[in-house]
């Protein structure tokens, strides 16, 4: 069914913009006239239109997570009361409220009502719906069990969701600290300093080397500032460039894993969404060896990528998953033993569960404690700054008092 955004005025003279979902462009005119609309344009929203912001919605354009995860969860209800998918898809169109999701819901029905599968379907909007949804959707609609997979992924990006909130919102103060320190002692350098040295210098006498240096960096920035914003963006841009390369990134990756604080981090929110992953895969009936491409292809750092790509190797020669994890050295011994029973047991897919759950809580709190360790050493780095502008400038106007 597809899409028309229509522009119109109401009864009080104010202009409308909107769209609506029905089967025909005279079917569309009628509703809106219905509305109390005086129509002024309608058209079909197809490959791209303009929105109500005037800005260009494409169909299988990005979409928020959030938003996603809410349309799956209303998605999984609407199946679970046994509504056809068609039919489904058609009251998600007309309730969600971002555009492109709309336009993307629309499609989908579409699709699914010329008779192709739901997972199918979604392969077309790689933006929108990635590897992990669309194998699920297939594992779930090949075993008859498409409510609860749509669940599961539901719960899946939620939790993905709230990781990435408490990552941004434990880095906001720190950040935030790091920019206001910087701003006030550049406002320092460049209008303040340069005043106190003329009187500094107006004495004619030797001045401390403190106070001789943060002159010297005042004169710097006020003389020279071009050259430190043209430094500071080509340091940005070289080694953003160097990162890019196979080479660069391999090191980049290695570094962040040898880190005394984020390391451990990094290993441990990689540990996590490969488990997470592979058992929410495992459990909604893709095959293992799909299961751990997948998961690879998630996993941001290259050395631990290159330890899950030997795993599954392995698993295609028919020997352990665990093994080459353990020979790797990034995932934990307890992740490793844990993966091993699973094995041995035959409960791979509960073992990988406990194993997400545990790591998620100490990521958490790990997030929480790096806040603690951040927030003190940030205010200990400004006061140490302030503290050589104050000497600075202190310590002349002392002499200057005892010379009187």
């Amino acid at each position: 069914m597809p899409i028309y955004s229509y522009k119109g005025m109401d009864r009080s003279g104010k202009e409308v913009r909107n769209t609506i979902n029905v089967d025909s462009i005279a079917t569309a005119k009628q509703r809106v006239k219905s509305m109390g609309i005086m129509l002024i344009d309608i058209r079909e929203q197809r490959a791209q239109n303009t929105g109500a912001g005037g800005g260009m919605l494409r169909l299988g354009g990005s979409v928020p997570v959030d938003d996603l995860a809410m349309m799956t969860r209303q998605l999984a209800t609407l199946i679970k009361a046994k509504i056809q998918i068609v039919e489904a898809l058609g009251a998600l169109t007309d309730q969600v409220d971002n555009a492109n999701l709309r336009l993307v819901l629309a499609d989908l029905r579409q699709k699914v009502n010329e008779g192709a599968s739901l997972a199918k379907a979604l392969q077309d909007h790689p933006k929108v719906f990635n590897s992990i949804y669309a194998n699920m959707v297939e594992a779930g609609e090949a075993s008859g069990t498409l409510e609860i997979v749509l669940l599961r992924l539901a719960d899946f990006t939620e939790s993905q969701v709230k990781l990435k909130n408490k990552i941004k919102g434990a880095m906001t103060y720190p950040v935030i600290m790091a920019v206001f320190g910087f701003v006030m002692m550049n406002v320092i350098f460049i209008f303040v300093i340069p005043k106190i040295a003329k009187i500094f210098i107006s004495m004619k006498k030797e001045l401390p080397i403190i106070t001789q240096i943060c002159i010297w960096i005042s004169n710097f920035l006020v003389n020279y500032w071009w050259l430190v914003i043209l430094g500071i963006i080509t340091v940005i841009y070289v080694t953003l460039k160097y990162i890019s390369t196979p080479s660069g990134m391999s090191r980049w990756h290695a570094l962040q894993l040898r880190l005394p604080i984020l390391g451990i981090l990094v290993k441990m929110i990689n540990v996590s969404r490969f488990c997470s992953t592979l058992g929410t895969l495992m459990n909604s009936g893709v095959p293992i060896l799909t299961a751990l491409t997948i998961v690879k292809n998630l996993i941001p750092n290259v050395h631990m990528k290159e330890a899950v790509e030997k795993a599954r190797q392995s698993v295609s020669e028919g020997a352990s998953l665990a093994q080459p994890l353990i020979q790797c050295g990034y995932f934990p011994p307890l992740v490793t033993h844990m993966i091993k029973l699973g094995e041995r047991s035959g409960e791979l897919e509960p073992m990988l569960k406990i194993i997400s759950e545990n790591y998620e809580d100490q990521v958490q709190s790990r997030i929480g404690g790096l806040t603690s360790i951040l927030e003190p050493i940030m205010m200990i780095c400004l006061g140490l700054a302030i503290g050589f502008i104050v000497f600075a400038v202190v310590i002349p106007m002392m002499n200057m008092n005892s010379l009187r």
